[in-house]
């Protein structure tokens, strides 16, 4: 058999993300619940993407230079 290369994940878990920007679980549901930050459901799980995580660091970065 070959080598397989290791996949980064492209979906997050809250907990997750929680983890990555250093905040609260709860408060993570919060920006989820508010369209702020983007997730997708999968069964009865939710999940966000790399990239929208990305998108909502950026966002809060320009928001804080203007």
């Amino acid at each position: 058999m070959g080598t397989r290369e290791e996949l980064s994940p492209l979906l997050l878990t809250p907990e997750e993300v929680a983890d990555v920007l250093r905040v609260g679980r709860s408060r993570v549901y919060d920006l989820m619940r508010s369209h702020r930050l983007v997730s997708v459901k999968i069964g009865g799980s939710r999940r966000v993407p790399i990239a929208a995580v990305r998108k909502f660091v950026d966002e809060l970065v320009e928001h804080e230079v203007a």
